[in-house]
């Protein structure tokens, strides 16, 4: 269905879609700061189903959070605990490799292991929590720490960011999740998260990962004091790295959620900014060949939407998510198979269930196949 384009700005950018050229740096800033939404969403929708048709992607994952206590002090973050709160914790191998295990009767394709950046966790520990989760769960997917954690762990162990990464390669790490990466701008990271790494510095422990023959994802944070220049740039400098790498599979916009944090005078994102945030990534990105709207932070309803505004993927069934939760978010934690199938199904899309590499999975009630 052909629409009408309201905002003269996004005619030659329409042009340049329908070609399949490349988007520049001011096209991103133009998408963002047009409101007229319905525009980018059928330019994005043009692209996503030339890419993938009607299908949509989803796994069957568990988020695993070993521990929330961290040294750095980020103003963006609601999860992150200093090790004398008393309400911190700090998982033991014994209650990670239990954690990963419990309570859920489907066959797991993925975990994803995140958390905090931890003053005594060694490098040690991390390799042997990756082992015995390969040895109780040989066939699924580790997707583990953001270029945050290796890059902290590098400099607590004295030792590079490579010979950290080869080392939980070789323990059982399959892939990175692509978690910190913020917003790149040195502007906006001294003020939401100056004891994180630079964005150059994300950037290079990508690239190294990548090098390793190790696959990650890459993310945005928006929806704090970023503009749209700052996004623009964010995304074109994840283009430029894929350009050179060919190592991320799946970008995911993460929207901020301002409560239980020192920025919770920000008001939460809208609807509206989060299926624009898929929209331009999707229109952006054209080397990078899935966009996720997580549901977990936009709401299942709000993700549906987003099928028809660029993205290809709704994530996973999750199981427990902390980080987002923490921050108040009010969706649930895990949904369940079969409600991943409804939600797209309903949006008049083709759900295919995939492992952490796009491969299609054939599943029975308590085992799977990955299709190769």
């Amino acid at each position: 269905m052909e629409i009408v384009i309201d905002d003269p700005r996004l005619r030659p950018i329409r042009e340049k879609v329908e070609l399949g050229q490349r988007l520049s740096y001011e096209d991103g800033v133009t998408l963002y700061q047009t409101s007229d939404i319905l525009s980018v969403g059928y330019m994005a929708n043009l692209v996503r189903e030339r890419l993938h048709g009607s299908v949509t992607y989803f796994n069957v994952n568990r988020h695993i959070n070993p521990t929330d206590v961290c040294v750095a002090s980020c103003r963006l973050c609601a999860f992150g605990k200093r090790a004398k709160d008393p309400k911190a914790y700090t998982m033991s191998l014994e209650e990670v490799w239990h954690r990963a295990g419990e309570g859920w009767s489907e066959a797991v394709t993925e975990f994803h292991i995140v958390g905090g950046l931890h003053p005594e966790l060694t490098l040690d520990w991390y390799c042997e929590m990756l082992r015995g989760l390969k040895t109780r769960f040989p066939q699924v997917h580790l997707k583990a720490f953001t270029m945050v954690e290796v890059a902290y762990l590098a400099q607590r162990g004295k030792v590079s960011v490579r010979e950290v990464l080869e080392r939980l390669r070789d323990a059982g790490m399959d892939s990175l999740p692509g978690g910190g990466a913020e917003i790149f701008c040195d502007r906006v990271r001294r003020i939401i998260c100056d004891h994180k790494i630079t964005g150059e510095q994300w950037i290079e422990t990508a690239r190294i990962a990548h090098s390793l023959g190790l696959h990650s994802n890459c993310t945005m944070l928006y929806g704090h004091i970023e503009n749209a220049e700052d996004r623009a740039d964010h995304l074109v400098k994840l283009r430029a790295l894929q350009d050179e790498t060919g190592g991320f599979v799946t970008f995911i916009p993460l929207a901020f959620h301002p409560d239980n944090t020192p920025l919770q005078h920000i008001p939460k994102t809208t609807g509206f900014t989060d299926i624009k945030n898929i929209a331009v990534a999707r229109l952006m990105l054209d080397n990078i060949a899935h966009i996720k709207a997580y549901w977990v932070m936009m709401t299942p309803r709000i993700a549906q939407i987003a099928l028809r505004f660029g993205a290809d993927d709704l994530d996973g069934t999750v199981v427990e998510e902390k980080i987002y939760h923490d921050a108040g978010a009010t969706t649930s934690q895990s949904l369940r198979r079969e409600e991943l199938l409804q939600l797209i199904r309903k949006a008049g899309r083709e759900p295919v269930e995939r492992d952490t590499l796009y491969r299609p999975v054939t599943r029975t009630e308590t085992a799977f196949t990955v299709l190769v």
